[in-house]
């Protein structure tokens, strides 16, 4: 069974963290109807959605991507860049607990957001951020790496998380915006360049055949839409005010 976690909007998501972006007026109640469409674009694809609740001291909860990295082995709990957000953690763990998940945790000085994990196969691949820092993936590293994959990390520029900058849209192919990550770091898989005029278009989410993506990007769409890929499109735009996007809004894994 695919199983996807995800977490309510809070009612202070005004109130999320930024690093690179404006803050703009969001429309919470419009949030939460986006975040609505968002699971059911994701129960389409095959998952069954559990979702958690948060609360007004969670205000970037939403973005539950960023708490957990899980692989087939099992559930690494992060140790978020922002103070702030760690008080998400608990129920997180008692969520991934109940469904029978072994845990490891990343611990200080390491921080590490999911956000800057990138899993395709077994290889894993980790941005060095605001939010992530060398120890949090030096853990990361000897955790993965001691259970046979392989873990290449690079620093990323210009954006919030690695997941920012690139994401996969099928098992050989990443969608990439190479000025915010440096694409090197992606040799032996095809790459699909962002349009131009769309540089936070790289964020896509594939799961269950299909690719989840933001229909707010229609000149990138366009060449996923040549390589024949099935696309599920979503409008996140009020998400994408609190630095947010389709793969942060959801912890996905088999059971």
């Amino acid at each position: 069974m695919l199983m996807a976690l995800t977490r309510e909007i809070s009612e202070a998501f005004d109130e999320c963290q930024l690093t690179h972006l404006p803050r703009a007026p969001i429309d919470v109640s419009r949030a939460r109807a986006q975040h609505t469409a968002y699971e059911w674009a994701l129960v389409e694809a095959g998952c069954t959605v559990r979702r958690l609740d948060s609360g007004p001291d969670m205000p970037d909860a939403v973005f539950v991507e960023d708490v957990a990295v899980v692989v087939n082995e099992g559930a690494i709990i992060t140790r978020p860049g922002a103070e702030a957000r760690r008080r998400e953690t608990a129920g997180v763990v008692a969520s991934l607990v109940r469904h029978g998940l072994p845990l490891q945790e990343i611990q200080s000085p390491g921080t590490l957001d999911g956000g800057d994990v990138l899993v395709i196969g077994r290889r894993v691949f980790v941005g060095l951020s605001a939010r992530t820092n060398q120890a949090g993936a030096d853990q990361l590293l000897k955790m993965l790496g001691g259970v046979g994959y392989t873990v290449r990390v690079a620093p990323v520029r210009g954006c919030l998380h690695l997941k920012s900058a690139v994401t996969a849209v099928a098992p050989d192919t990443v969608l990439i915006n190479r000025d915010w990550v440096p694409a090197e770091m992606f040799d032996g898989l095809a790459m699909v360049d962002v349009d131009p005029l769309e540089p936070h278009a790289a964020n896509a989410l594939a799961v269950g055949g299909v690719v989840i993506y933001s229909a707010g990007f229609p000149r990138t769409r366009k060449k996923l839409e040549h390589r024949d890929l099935r696309l599920r499109l979503v409008e996140v735009d009020e998400l994408q005010k609190a630095e947010g996007a389709v793969t942060c809004c959801s912890l996905i894994f088999e059971l």
